[in-house]
C-alpha cells in the first residue's frame, strides 16, 4: 500500500515540475479546471486538482470527481502504474478489470495527453533513416 500512495505522491510532484518548467505543459493545463482521483476499490488514494494552470493534490478522495481511476488493489496499481509500457498496462488492466474509469472520458483523454509530457524524450540516432 505504501509504494501505491509514495508513487500517487510522486506524480503529482512530476507534474507539477512539468508545469513550472516546460511552457508547453504550462500552456495545456493553462485554463482547465479538474478534479479527479486515482485510488483502490478499498478506497486508499489521491485527489488531483488542476485549477489556474496549477496542479495540486491531497491525499484522499473527493466526492464529485470528474473522473476515476480504480484499481483492484495497491499492488495491481503500482504495477500498472509504474510499467515501463505503461498504454499497453493500462489497456490490459481494463481488460482484466484490475482497472476501471469512471466519469468524463473526455477528460480522460485530456489527462492522456498531460500524462505525455512526463515521457522522457525521444532520442533519435544519426543511423535511423526513419526519423527523417
Amino acid at each position: 500500500m505504501f509504494k501505491f500512495k509514495f508513487l500517487l505522491w510522486a506524480f503529482a510532484q512530476m507534474l507539477q515540475r512539468q508545469v513550472r518548467n516546460n511552457p508547453e505543459c504550462a500552456r495545456y493545463v493553462g485554463a482547465k479546471s479538474l478534479v479527479f482521483q486515482i485510488r483502490t476499490v478499498s478506497g486508499a488514494g489521491r485527489t488531483f486538482v488542476i485549477k489556474d494552470g496549477a496542479i495540486s493534490s491531497s491525499a484522499g478522495l473527493t466526492a464529485n470527481p470528474r473522473f476515476t481511476f480504480s484499481f483492484k488493489d495497491a499492488a495491481k496499481g503500482f504495477a500498472i502504474l509504474s510499467a515501463k509500457d505503461s498504454q499497453a498496462a493500462f489497456l490490459r488492466g481494463l481488460g482484466s478489470k484490475d482497472l476501471t474509469i469512471s466519469g468524463d472520458f473526455r477528460d480522460v483523454m485530456w489527462f492522456q495527453g498531460l500524462t505525455a509530457f512526463l515521457q522522457p524524450p525521444k532520442i533519435v540516432s544519426p543511423y535511423d533513416r526513419t526519423a527523417f
